[in-house]
C-alpha cells in the first residue's frame, strides 16, 4: 500500500546479484524478479525493494543504514542464514524489548534479524 510520506521501497547494493538472489531465496523464501542483468526486485517481503549491481556493500560500521528483519524464531533464522551461505557478523545480543544478531549475506551486505523477548 502506498502511504503518503512513508517509506515504501528500498534499493540495496550487491557485488554479486546471483549470490544475493540465491541467499534470500534459500534463507527466507523470497521471490525476486530480474529487470535486466543489473537489477532485481522483491515485492512481498514486508517492504518492496530491490538489489542493484555495484562494487560496494552495506555495512553499518561504515555508515550504511541497517535493514532489520523480524523473526518469530531467532534460532531458526540464524540457522537459515548460515545454511544459505551467510555469516554472522555480530552474535545474538539482548536490547530493551528484544534480541537480535547481525549477518552478512554472500555479496557482503550486512543485515540484522530481531525478535521480541
Amino acid at each position: 500500500m502506498d502511504t503518503h510520506h512513508q517509506i515504501n521501497y528500498i534499493e540495496m547494493p550487491s557485488r554479486d546479484l546471483e549470490q544475493s538472489k540465491a541467499f534470500f531465496q534459500d534463507a527466507f523464501g523470497w521471490s525476486l524478479t530480474d529487470y535486466g542483468p543489473d537489477y532485481c526486485d522483491f515485492q512481498q517481503e514486508g517492504i518492496a525493494g530491490g538489489f542493484y549491481r555495484v562494487d560496494s556493500a552495506m555495512n553499518q560500521s561504515q555508515g550504511s543504514a541497517l535493514v532489520v528483519l523480524y523473526s518469530n524464531d531467532l534460532l531458526a533464522s540464524e540457522a537459515a542464514v548460515l545454511a544459505a551461505g551467510g555469516e554472522i557478523s555480530k552474535a545474538t545480543f539482548d536490547f530493551p524489548g528484544g534480541r537480535r544478531f547481525h549477518f552478512r549475506e554472500p555479496a557482503g551486505n550486512e543485515f540484522a534479524i530481531w525478535t521480541k523477548t
